[in-house]
């Protein structure tokens, strides 16, 4: 079958608008790499805090993420020389944001209602690895875990943290 000239021209007509899709959507083809300047979505990716700290995103499920972070004590260092446990929280925090984030519809957002965190093991120069998941999962009330772990497989941290979902004028402006 062939393609002539004006079924080409429509087809990149097409290509080069504003494409916006769901978020889970968006960051499958994010973490696919298929996704092009033309996909948008509702929420704001890659965030800010990611982009400063270079925590990236490598795998997406319904409800899931995983996120990884290059942690080096010279950058995110603590007085004793290992890294700041703030860092493993907003790890954590950017891995269920992102979790929840793919269950919301346009319109909606959600805010953290707690986070808490237990250390387990320090952490000198590592690749860190972020995954979160639901524990259980209501209309408006989520409960997630999150493990962190080490480049050598060790467990550095766990966390726990409850997220509510918003919407109508509630969700206005987040």
């Amino acid at each position: 079958m062939r393609t002539n000239r004006a079924e080409l021209m429509d087809m990149r007509m097409l290509e080069t608008e504003s494409t916006k899709l769901p978020v889970l959507e968006y960051l499958q083809r994010h973490v696919g790499g298929t996704l092009t300047d033309a996909h948008t979505t509702h929420m704001r990716y890659p965030t800010a805090i990611s982009r400063t700290l270079d925590i990236r995103i490598v795998e997406i499920g319904r409800g899931s993420a995983t996120v990884e972070i290059d942690a080096d004590p010279d950058l995110h260092g603590n007085q004793q020389g290992t890294v700041h446990g703030g860092l493993l929280c907003e790890l954590a925090d950017a891995a269920i944001g992102t979790a929840h984030s793919t269950l919301m519809a346009e319109g909606e957002s959600f805010t953290s209602l707690e986070l808490k965190i237990n250390f387990f093991r320090p952490v000198w120069r590592s690749k860190l690895r972020a995954h979160a998941k639901p524990v259980q999962s209501g209309r408006t009330i989520t409960c997630y875990t999150c493990e962190i772990t080490r480049d050598d497989g060790k467990l550095a941290a766990m966390v726990v943290s409850t997220v509510m979902t918003l919407s109508g004028e509630k969700a206005a402006g987040r």
